[in-house]
């Protein structure tokens, strides 16, 4: 009997010892180059501090491995020795289902409480988000607010549709001729003034009324879907700019929201388990096959739009902000997504933002919006402030 329960100590120690080991092998296969392949660049959470979290779980996996190796393997292995196998069984049974009724219960009550995608939550600061049932959120029409950051208090109006507009009462008037701008709070403006913003300064210097169509937090697929819905009402669409950055593009596949799937086909919220879409908000691991089908639904969302927009005669354009400095993952990615479309790069200085924020400052917004203007004025849209034969 003892000699039974030997070898049941020495199996219980020699499993300790593969966890151990496959903790060890995690932290060699998660290497920087690795993580680089199949996490994606995030615009709020860059490179370095990608890599930094990196270095917190490698080194903690190892820590733990040998934890496990000693002295916990050993105590674990002359524990399960002194025990009958029916006693070893009643030991662990209770834990191991206490952790399946934890889990089944969190994923349960999950369920029963409201679910929100990351930026679908709405926040009582401005400018204001509700829930919309087509896009995910939206920006709360015929509404005026302030807000302070960096320092500042800023006015964010927007009229019935849901344009930023200068003030209350102001509406964007479809019958005129019209600059659109599509994107997220960058080209929304988030943290400046309306007329420190891109769409309003592009306007001014052509004389032309923006529409700024913008929603923070939103995915090339929801710029898509909102420009599609208002875009019959545009009588007179001189041009539509379209903000693309290769460090937002993780938003593009992520399916917590309605979405778009591929041939832009409407699907709502992923039905996966609550648990399964915290983990991979945690771990935003993607396959090979998941970013090729998240390029091909951004370019097929990104091509639609450019054809709107030529359909009716509007110049269109793809601008691209490089707010700090480029990663050989982004440039790939942005050749990837944007090739055969018209885009153009603009490199802000990095230290050009909103005071404790990675929004673009009004400094920041000017260089995008002159970058916009003068591709403008190249594409036959007339500047009546600086003339194109001028540049």
């Amino acid at each position: 009997m003892q000699h039974e329960f030997r070898a049941q100590g020495r199996a219980v120690q020699g499993l300790v010892i593969l966890a151990a080991a496959g903790l060890f092998a995690i932290a060699a296969l998660i290497s920087p180059a690795w993580m680089e392949h199949h996490f994606l660049p995030e615009f709020f959470h860059p490179r370095p501090i990608q890599l930094h979290n990196l270095t917190i779980v490698r080194v903690s996996c190892v820590a733990v491995g040998l934890v496990l190796l000693w002295p916990l393997s050993p105590w674990l292995g002359r524990l399960a020795a002194r025990k009958p196998p029916g006693d070893l069984v009643r030991d662990v049974a209770p834990t191991l289902i206490a952790i399946i009724l934890a889990l089944a219960a969190s994923e349960g009550l999950l369920h029963l409480l409201p679910w929100y995608a990351d930026h679908q939550a709405t926040r009582q600061r401005e400018p204001l988000r509700r829930r919309d049932p087509v896009m995910g959120w939206a920006h709360v029409e015929n509404h005026v607010g302030r807000g302070e950051l960096g320092g500042r208090m800023i006015d964010y109006a927007y009229d019935a549709a849901g344009h930023r507009v200068r003030a209350a009462g102001q509406n964007v008037d479809y019958a005129a001729p019209t600059l659109l701008f599509v994107g997220e709070s960058i080209m929304g403006g988030h943290g400046l003034t309306y007329d420190e913003t891109i769409p309003a300064r592009v306007g001014a210097r052509f004389g032309i009324q923006p529409a700024n169509l913008a929603v923070g937090g939103f995915a090339t697929d929801q710029m898509y879907m909102r420009l599609k819905a208002e875009w019959p009402r545009y009588r007179q669409p001189r041009a539509l700019v379209i903000l693309f950055m290769p460090s937002l593009f993780h938003r593009n596949m992520e399916t917590d929201r309605p979405y778009l799937a591929a041939g832009l086909a409407w699907r709502p919220p992923s039905d996966a388990p609550r648990l399964y879409q915290l983990a991979h908000r945690v771990v935003p691991y993607r396959s090979d096959a998941d970013i090729a089908n998240g390029v091909a639904i951004t370019r097929q969302a990104l091509f639609a739009m450019v054809d709107m927009a030529r359909a009716k005669g509007a110049v269109p354009l793809i601008i691209v902000p490089q707010l700090a400095p480029e990663t050989a993952e982004e440039r790939v990615l942005g050749a990837r997504v944007l090739a055969g479309l018209p885009s153009v790069q603009v490199n802000v200085d990095p230290t050009w933002h909103v005071p404790n924020n990675r929004h673009p400052d009004a400094r920041g917004d000017a260089r995008i919006a002159d970058a916009v203007a003068l591709y403008l004025a190249n594409h036959q849209i007339q500047d009546p402030v600086r003339p194109a034969a001028a540049r």
